[in-house]
């Protein structure tokens, strides 16, 4: 009752920020997943219901750390406004939502048993994913992966004898010139990926090296997909015509592709799932 009532008192504190998430969160495609993730964590809380009545002390003294990072947020935050920085949207949501989910595990810290606490604690990790991207991260990881994702379509290109010659991230094919854009990169798809991937590793999978397996492919299987995709825009538009830049596949074709680097995920999560099976089941 406690850490609800606590808890209640962060979101009356927080609610003009976590507002702004969702309204953010549902106008801007790399956020769009935001709203689920809250729903996602209570659920791998009920389903863990029976370890919260187990009865342990709750390991106050570790509440520290998280309490001091979220009041130096603030502090940080209250500073700059003071003295005339403005910072972006993304930017200041993402530091107001960090702060709530610092503050939230600082009082799990102080009013739950330690044994809860080590059933749930993934549930309680999993809500970083409600943290936007800051500018400079997205910005960021958005560039390599234009950048590989241009990589692996060249290695394409060259596996389907497709005459293309590269100019940073340009490909000069027969009869057009296809670009490499920053919307090309499949940041949104990746991060979703491997949102997934966590999961599916905490549900089906028990060993620490399975699960880093599962997570790490996310990169390589990102990559063939952006590049896979980029090869069949450019096939389309060598044999059919420079229109297909403007298809359909092109323009809203990423969920397409999503689907089908799904099959190669859940194909090595079954194959990791029934190695755990198999040691698990070994003398």
């Amino acid at each position: 009752m406690a850490l609800c009532a606590v808890i209640a008192i962060l979101l009356a504190c927080f609610s003009r920020p976590l507002l702004e998430l969702v309204r953010f969160s549902l106008g801007d495609d790399l956020c769009s997943y935001i709203p689920l993730i809250p729903f996602v964590s209570l659920y791998l809380i009920w389903i863990k219901r029976r370890e919260l009545g187990e009865a342990s002390p709750p390991p106050r003294r570790f509440a520290i750390l998280p309490l001091a990072l979220a009041l130096g947020l603030l502090a940080l935050y209250g500073a700059g406004s003071s003295a005339g920085w403005k910072c972006g949207e993304a930017d200041y949501l993402a530091l107001m939502t960090l702060a709530f989910l610092l503050l939230v595990i600082a009082a799990c810290l102080a009013l739950v048993g330690a044994r809860a606490l080590r059933a749930n604690a993934f549930a309680l990790a999993f809500l970083v994913f409600a943290v936007p991207l800051p500018t400079f991260v997205r910005d960021a990881v958005g560039s390599f992966l234009q950048h590989a994702s241009a990589d692996a379509a060249q290695l394409y290109f060259l596996a389907a004898f497709m005459p293309a010659w590269r100019e940073g991230q340009s490909f000069h094919l027969p009869g057009m010139t296809l670009e490499v854009a920053p919307e090309c990169s499949g940041i949104h798809s990746t991060l979703v990926l491997l949102i997934t991937s966590f999961l599916a590793a905490h549900l089906f999978l028990r060993r620490s090296w399975t699960r880093a397996i599962l997570v790490v492919a996310v990169l390589p299987l990102a990559l063939l997909r952006n590049g896979f995709r980029i090869l069949v825009i450019g096939e389309l538009c060598v044999h059919i015509g420079p229109e297909m830049i403007d298809s359909y596949i092109h323009r809203h074709g990423g969920p397409i592709f999503f689907v089908l680097s799904l099959i190669p995920f859940f194909y090595l999560l079954r194959w990791l799932n029934r190695f755990d099976s198999s040691a698990k089941a070994s003398p």
